[in-house]
C-alpha cells in the first residue's frame, strides 16, 4: 500500500464506522455497531503509527487528494499536509479515541441510543482528523465545523433531557460566535494572499506586515494583527477561552466517554493545534500574541478557582480542563509553540484518564455524580483508584510524571518571555499550579478517602439528573467497573506516567517540528533561552523538588488533605466567611447572567423593537392598512357625487376636465 492510500485510511476508516453504526442504528445488533466502530479507529491508529514513523524517517507530504470547486483563481481543495505536527496529533486523536471506543461498550451497555452513540464518537474521530490533516483553510474549517455540529449532537446525546437540551444549543452558540470570527480571518487571509493554501499563505506572510485595513476614515488596523485575532477568535470558542469558555462545563451533561473525548483531548485542543499550525502568521504580530497570551492566563487561573467549589465530579474536572487550555494558550502567547503542543499531548493523556475514571467512580456509584455522597472508595475499587490518583498527580506536574514538564516548561518559557502581559501571565501560571493541585486532591480525598457516606444520597434528595438512576440505596456497596472500562484506564496510565520523560528533549530541544512550526528567535527567544536551560529529563525532574512549583503545588496537595481529611469545618466556614467571593464563584463570575441577560436579552430586544417598530407600525400600520384606509377614504369622498343628479356627474366632469387641462398646460 503506498503512503497516500494510508494517508487517506486514517480519516476515512473511522467515517466508515460511523456510516455502518449510523444508518443501521435501528437494525443492527449491538456486537456488529461496536465491533465496526472499534475496528475503523484502531485501523485509523495503525495506520497513524506507520505514518509517525514514516515522518520520522524524514518522509513529509503536502498535496491536494481531490479538488472540490474552482472558483476563478481561487481553489478549494480537499488535501493532506503530513509533518511531525499532524503525526503527533494524529496519534494522540486516534489513540486517545480508541480508548473511548472501548470503555464506551461498558459505559453505555444499558443504554437505549447504545449504536446511535457509537456512530457519532466515530463521525467525531473522522472530523478532528480531517481537521488535523488538512493543508489548506477551507479543509480546516470543514472539520472545524464538523466537529461542532457532532459535538452538539453528543452533548444533547440524552435529548429527553431538558438540561442537556440547553448545554448542547448553549456549545452550538457559543462555538458559532468564535466560527464567525474564524472564518473572517480566513476570509481576510484569502482576500489579501489570493490562497487557502497554507504553504502558499505562509510564503506570502511576510509580504503582508506593514499592510493597514481601514476600518473607518479615521481609523486603521494592522492587517496581520486583526487577521491573527480573528483566527484566535475561532480557538477561543472551540477550546473554551474566556469569555467563550460557558459551554466547556454545562457540555458535562453528555455521556462520561464524550467528556473525555472532547474535552480532554481532542475537540477543545483543536483551537491550539490551529494556533501552532499558524505560527508564521503569529510570529509576525506582537499584538496578537499579547492578546492570545493574556486571554490564556486570565483562563488559567479564574477557572482554576471555579474548580475549587464544585459538587460535581465531571464539573470538577471541566474546569481543570478550561485551566489547563488557558496554560496551553499562554504557551502559544508567549511563542513556545512546541511546548504548547507537548503539553497538549500530555494533558491529552492524563485528562482522559481522569474523566474515563470519573466515570468509573459515576458506574460504580450508579449514577451518582456528587462528591458529597462518596467517601472510601478506595476499598471497592482498586483499579479506578490508582488510575485515578495518577492521572491527578500527573496533572498537578510531580516531578517526573508527563504533567510536570510540559507544565513547568510552560512555567518557564513565561517567565523567560518579555512581550506586554508576560509579568500578569507569569503570576497567573504560578497561582494556577497551587488552585489546581487544590482542586485536584480535593476530588481525589472527597472520593476515595474518609468516611463513606453512599447511603447519605437518599437523604440530601440531591441526585444525577438521569432520571432512570438514583443512585446508591441504603445497604448498596459501589463495586469496581469491569474489565472493559478498567483496560482503557490502565492503557491511559501508562503514557500518563512516562510519555513526558521521552518526548522532552526531541519536542522541546530537538529538531522534531524543526521546519513545522517557525519562531522568529531574534523577536521571541523564548525556545532558545529554554534549550540552553535543559540538561535532560533526569536533571529536571530531580532539580524541580526545591522549585517555586512544586511548592506550591505539595502546599496545594497538604490544605486538600488537611481539610477534607482532618477538618472539614474549616472550608464551610471559608465559605460563609467569605460570602460575596463564594457568591461570584457560585455564579462562575455572572458569565451566564451576563449572556442571558444582556446579549440573549438584547437580541429578544431587538427582535421585539423589530417586530413592533418594523413589522407592526410600519408595513402593516402604514403600507398594508395605510393603503387600505387611503382607499377606504377616497370611496367615502367619491360617495357623495354618485347622487344620482345629472347636474352632479356634469360639474364632476368639468373639475376633471378642469385639473386635466392644468396640468397638460403645466408641462407644456
Amino acid at each position: 500500500m503506498d503512503m497516500k492510500s494510508l494517508y487517506l485510511l486514517v480519516p476515512l476508516a473511522p467515517l466508515f464506522g460511523a456510516l455502518v453504526a449510523g444508518l443501521f442504528c435501528r437494525i443492527l445488533p449491538r456486537w456488529i455497531a461496536h465491533t465496526v466502530a472499534v475496528l475503523g479507529v484502531a485501523v485509523a491508529f495503525g495506520a497513524s503509527v506507520l505514518i509517525f514513523q514514516d515522518v520520522l524517517a524524514g518522509h513529509v507530504f503536502n498535496g491536494a487528494v481531490y479538488q472540490w470547486l474552482a472558483v476563478g483563481e481561487y481553489k478549494f481543495e480537499v488535501g493532506f499536509l503530513i509533518d511531525t505536527l499532524t503525526a503527533t496529533m494524529m496519534l494522540v486523536v486516534t489513540s486517545v479515541s480508541l480508548m473511548v471506543h472501548i470503555y464506551t461498550i461498558g459505559y453505555m451497555k444499558e443504554d437505549p441510543g447504545y449504536n446511535r452513540f457509537f456512530s457519532y464518537i466515530s463521525l467525531f474521530t473522522f472530523s478532528m482528523l480531517m481537521l488535523v490533516m488538512s493543508n489548506n483553510f477551507m479543509q480546516l474549517f470543514f472539520g472545524w465545523e464538523a466537529v461542532g455540529l457532532v459535538s452538539y449532537l453528543l452533548i444533547g446525546f440524552w435529548f429527553t433531557r431538558p438540561t442537556a437540551i440547553f448545554a448542547n444549543l448553549k456549545a452550538f452558540l457559543a462555538n458559532r460566535v468564535g466560527d464567525f470570527g474564524f472564518l473572517l480571518g480566513i476570509g481576510l487571509i484569502m482576500a489579501y494572499t489570493g490562497s487557502l493554501d497554507y504553504q502558499t499563505v505562509f510564503a506570502k506572510a511576510p509580504s503582508l506586515v506593514g499592510i493597514n485595513l481601514p476600518i473607518s476614515a479615521h481609523w486603521q488596523v494592522d492587517l496581520l494583527s486583526i487577521s491573527c485575532i480573528l483566527l484566535f477568535v475561532g480557538a477561543m470558542g472551540k477550546s473554551a477561552q474566556v469569555p467563550l469558555h460557558v459551554w466547556l462545563p454545562d457540555s458535562m451533561e453528555g455521556p462520561t466517554p464524550i467528556s473525555a473525548l472532547i474535552h480532554a483531548a481532542t475537540m477543545v485542543t483543536a483551537g491550539i493545534f490551529m494556533v501552532a499550525r499558524m505560527s508564521p502568521l503569529f510570529e509576525l504580530s506582537d499584538t496578537a500574541l499579547s492578546f492570545v497570551l493574556v486571554i490564556g492566563a486570565t483562563t488559567a487561573l479564574f477557572m482554576g478557582f471555579l474548580g475549587m467549589i464544585q459538587h460535581d465530579i465531571k464539573r470538577v474536572i471541566a474546569y481543570s480542563t478550561l485551566s489547563q487550555l488557558g496554560y496551553m494558550t499562554v504557551a502559544l502567547g508567549v511563542s513556545a509553540y512546541p511546548v504548547a503542543v507537548f503539553h497538549l499531548m500530555t494533558h491529552a493523556f492524563f485528562k482522559a484518564l481522569l474523566f474515563l475514571g470519573a466515570g468509573s467512580v459515576i458506574i460504580g456509584m450508579h449514577h451518582d455524580q456528587d462528591m458529597r455522597h462518596m467517601g472510601g472508595l478506595r476499598k471497592y475499587m482498586p483499579i479506578t483508584w490508582i488510575t485515578t490518583l495518577i492521572g491527578s498527580l500527573a496533572l498537578i506536574g510531580t516531578p517526573f510524571f508527563s504533567g510536570f514538564y510540559s507544565k513547568d516548561s510552560i512555567i518557564e518559557a513565561v517567565a523567560l518571555s518579555h512581550l506586554p502581559g508576560a509579568g500578569y501571565a507569569y503570576f497567573a501560571v504560578v497561582a494556577g499550579v497551587f488552585v489546581t493541585a487544590f482542586y485536584s486532591f480535593r476530588l481525589y480525598f472527597l472520593v476515595f478517602h474518609g468516611e463513606e457516606r453512599f447511603g447519605k444520597a437518599a437523604e440530601h434528595g440531591h441526585h444525577d439528573h438521569e432520571e432512570e438512576h438514583h443512585g446508591l440505596q441504603p445497604g448498596q456497596k459501589p463495586h469496581e467497573s469491569p474489565l472493559v472500562v478498567t483496560l482503557p484506564l490502565i492503557a491511559l496510565a501508562i503514557p500518563s506516567v512516562v510519555i513526558g520523560y521521552f518526548a522532552i528533549e526531541p519536542m522541546l530541544t530537538g529538531e522534531f517540528f524543526k521546519n513545522v512550526i517557525f519562531i522568529n528567535s531574534t523577536a521571541h527567544p523564548v525556545m532558545e533561552e529554554l534549550g540552553k536551560d535543559f540538561h535532560g529529563a533526569a536533571a529536571m525532574g530531580s532539580q524541580a523538588f526545591t522549585s517555586l512549583p512544586f511548592i506550591l503545588a505539595l502546599a496545594g496537595v497538604v490544605i486538600a488533605w488537611f481539610f477534607y481529611m482532618k477538618r472539614p469545618d474549616i472550608p464551610a466556614t471559608i465559605q460563609k466567611r467569605l460570602g460575596l467571593i463564594n457568591t461570584v464563584l457560585e455564579n462562575k463570575y455572572y458569565f451566564d447572567k451576563f449572556n442571558e441577560v444582556v446579549v440573549g436579552g438584547g437580541a429578544r430586544l431587538l427582535g421585539k423593537t423589530l417586530w413592533k417598530v418594523g413589522d407592526v407600525t410600519i408595513i402593516d400600520g402604514f403600507f398594508v392598512n395605510g393603503a387600505a384606509r387611503v382607499v377606504g377614504w377616497v370611496a367615502s369622498v367619491i360617495r357623495f357625487f354618485q347622487s344620482g343628479y345629472i347636474y352632479h356627474y356634469a360639474f364632476t366632469m368639468i373639475i376633471g376636465v378642469f385639473v386635466l387641462l392644468t396640468l397638460w398646460f403645466n408641462r407644456v
